[in-house]
């Protein structure tokens, strides 16, 4: 109230009524917001060299742009609202300016949302291998950012619609008819609110999370990015699956970092009943003692089935995440097999015939 008084002041002090007052007074309403606007992110600038502190320079960058769209929309209404004449051109400019200053605050708001999701996620690195609490930030700050700015979007679409006086005028009607139209949309939407509404149990139970390794359609991949109505699996050979949210919610599939980022890894060998086990063992432990991947708590060698030709042998070993649990099961999977065919050849899986030699008889006079 205090600006408002300090600038009608300025004007009834400085406005004479002369198209060349109006004109001088406009340019320094104009020259004074842009300086005010300036002097500001100078300020900012100048602090945030001084304390080297990231979030005043994302405070710099996310406002910049709307911040000077809100000055210069506000400085024009004030310019049009003291000086422009009443008439039907007049009107239609300054319910343009009302649409623009509706953006515009819609525009900073959203950046203010922005701004606290980043503020809350700058204190956790989901780099880090033990990541589980850093993906579980991430993964509730960016879908209630989601909701939060679709909300806002939504009320301000509301707000800009209720600038026009005909949609004003059926608002009486269209609420008589919401009965029947809410029928129409409920059939019509019933995917999109559905997987909206699974978005919204994605937040809050948490199946997945941001960088969870999962396995869905046969296909194994990281959790790389989930919104309100799907998630985005990024697939090992950088491929991407699109799901939509209700298939976490209504489908089984596999989170190999639901409780934690350490997986075990499992490598199966089929091999003969003549195997040397204690040598497989020995085998094992070397090659694992020697492979980087090995996070040293898991080292066991078992045999799991046995038909009548083969057995299996499953060898069980641990990482801390499960891009190293791959290449450590890849690795121990080709230097066991390579072992088998150096030293053990005899061992590998073979099929036996055996011709049992008919006995002799009499000849027969």
């Amino acid at each position: 109230m205090m600006i408002e008084e300090l600038i009608n002041d300025f004007i009834s002090k400085y406005n004479d009524g002369s198209w060349l007052s109006a004109i001088i007074i406009s340019v320094a309403i104009i020259a004074i917001s842009l300086a005010i606007y300036f002097l500001f992110f100078r300020i900012l600038k100048r602090i945030y060299k001084r304390s080297n502190k990231p979030f005043l320079k994302e405070i710099g960058k996310k406002f910049k742009t709307p911040g000077l769209w809100l000055v210069m929309i506000v400085a024009l209404n004030i310019i049009i609202f003291s000086f422009a004449p009443e008439n039907q051109f007049v009107t239609m400019i300054i319910h343009i300016l009302k649409l623009l200053l509706i953006f515009a605050v819609t525009w900073i708001l959203i950046r203010f949302i922005n701004l606290g999701r980043e503020a809350v996620l700058m204190r956790f690195d989901i780099e880090e291998k033990d990541n589980l609490k850093a993906r579980r930030v991430y993964t509730q700050f960016r879908i209630i950012e989601r909701i939060i700015i679709f909300i806002v979007v939504l009320i301000a679409i509301a707000i800009a619609l209720m600038t026009f006086e005909r949609i004003r005028n059926i608002g009486v009607s269209l609420f008589a008819s919401a009965g029947v139209a809410g029928i129409i949309l409920g059939f019509a939407a019933q995917k999109m609110l559905g997987n909206i509404l699974a978005g919204f149990q994605i937040a809050l139970a948490q199946p997945i999370r941001i960088d969870d390794v999962v396995i869905v359609e046969d296909e194994w991949g990281w959790i790389e990015e989930i919104t309100l109505t799907y998630v985005v699996v990024r697939i090992w050979d950088k491929r991407r699956l699109i799901l939509p949210s209700t298939y976490f919610i209504e489908k089984p599939f596999q989170n190999w970092t639901r409780v934690s980022a350490d997986i075990l890894g499992t490598v199966y060998l089929y091999t003969d009943y003549t195997v040397p086990l204690d040598a497989l063992r020995q085998e094992l432990t070397r090659i694992l003692e020697s492979d980087k991947n090995w996070d040293g708590r898991v080292n066991t060698l078992q045999v799991t089935n046995s038909t009548e030709r083969s057995m299996e042998v499953r060898a069980l070993m641990s990482a801390t995440d499960s891009p190293s649990a791959w290449n450590l099961r890849v690795n121990v999977r080709e230097k066991m097999i390579d072992f088998l065919q150096k030293n053990f050849p005899e061992s590998l899986p073979r099929s036996r015939v055996e011709f049992a030699k008919k006995a002799e008889t009499d000849d027969i006079s």
